[in-house]
């Protein structure tokens, strides 16, 4: 996506503004001129005073102007959207109420239907993609490497992870955002599985998007403040492993909406205010003396990696690179092993 779609929103939102617009106009149009049509449709009462009537019709006019405008810049617009998609979801509640009371004939509900229903998806999808746009973290700060990230970004107790990983396997696990009920169904993971994690042979460090003082009482509830942790809030590690912003369906799809009620209201998890960028995905990453073993990138947000098992994998599959190597005297790098 080029930096003029990403500021301004790509064709499509355009595109769906501009029908929604024309839309509006013409309903608004056709109430303002024949307010009576519709109720005859429908077979219901005509209203009294029809200038009542007339007036919904200049209001849903007055929305299509509003799209229009907005279809110039669907991404800095994104508030006559969001305004337009409350109307859009008021508007049916307060329908089917009076239609189930028998207050409103059924029928009408097809005037719902184009007026309403149909622009759920594409105006929730334009707000997505403001909110993705607002929040960007891949124009802040500086695009390094990984392995320089390693070399040069201490931890907030002033050890890099080359340093860290020449004295013992490194567990580095990128978070998502602190408000998310997955960071915290990952810390946890991390605080009952960490023994496990140790005794397989690997130290765990953190790195997070949170203000330090946040982090250290966060940390802390979950018995992990001694943890090595690296604060990045511009993402810059996360890009340099190679860690992007998740799609529609990685952070908000029926899979991760499920995963998501289980682990904030079933398991206590919760959710918080947003830390950080909302759509950064999480990963996890092995390193020793400075190289990468193993990765694990999630493919959702609501993916749970298996921290024990991929340090004992990757280990193995180590041990069994190292005898093919000593019996062939060959050169395998450490670096073959990030598949694992």
């Amino acid at each position: 996506m080029s930096d003029g779609q990403r500021d301004g929103g790509s064709r499509w939102m355009r595109s769906t503004l501009i029908l929604a617009g024309v839309y509006n106009l013409l309903w608004g149009a056709w109430v303002i001129l024949f307010p009576l049509a519709l109720f005859g449709w429908t077979g219901m009462e005509p209203p009294r005073y029809p200038q009542i009537w007339q007036c919904v019709g200049m209001i849903v006019g007055v929305y299509g102007v509003g799209y229009l405008l907005a279809a110039r810049n669907p991404v800095r617009h994104w508030p006559i959207v969001l305004v337009g998609l409350l109307g859009k979801t008021l508007g049916p509640i307060g329908f089917l109420g009076a239609a189930l009371r028998g207050e409103l004939p059924w029928a009408w509900g097809a005037t719902v239907v184009t007026n309403d229903l149909i622009w759920w998806v594409p105006f929730g999808a334009i707000l997505f993609e403001a909110a993705r746009a607002g929040t960007d973290s891949d124009r802040r700060g500086p695009s390094v490497s990984w392995q320089r990230v390693v070399r040069e970004w201490p931890s907030h107790r002033g050890l890099t992870l080359e340093e860290l990983s020449r004295e013992r396997l490194v567990l580095l696990v990128f978070l998502r955002h602190a408000g998310c009920t997955f960071c915290r169904e990952a810390l946890s993971d991390l605080s009952r599985q960490r023994r496990d994690i140790e005794e397989a042979g690997a130290q765990l460090a953190l790195v997070h998007m949170s203000e330090p003082l946040a982090a250290t009482l966060r940390f802390s509830d979950y018995g992990l403040d001694d943890v090595h942790r690296f604060r990045d809030p511009d993402c810059v590690m996360y890009r340099a492993f190679g860690l992007r912003r998740g799609r529609f369906a990685q952070l908000l799809g029926a899979g991760v909406w499920w995963r998501g009620m289980v682990a904030g209201l079933w398991r206590g998890h919760g959710i918080g205010r947003l830390e950080g960028d909302g759509f950064r995905m999480p990963g996890v990453f092995l390193l020793h003396r400075g190289r990468i073993l193993a990765e694990y990138r999630a493919m959702t947000a609501a993916d749970r990696p298996r921290y024990v098992e991929l340090v004992r994998r990757a280990l193995e599959a180590r041990q069994m690179l190292e005898g093919a190597r000593r019996s062939s005297h060959g050169a395998t790098s450490d670096r073959e092993l990030a598949g694992v």
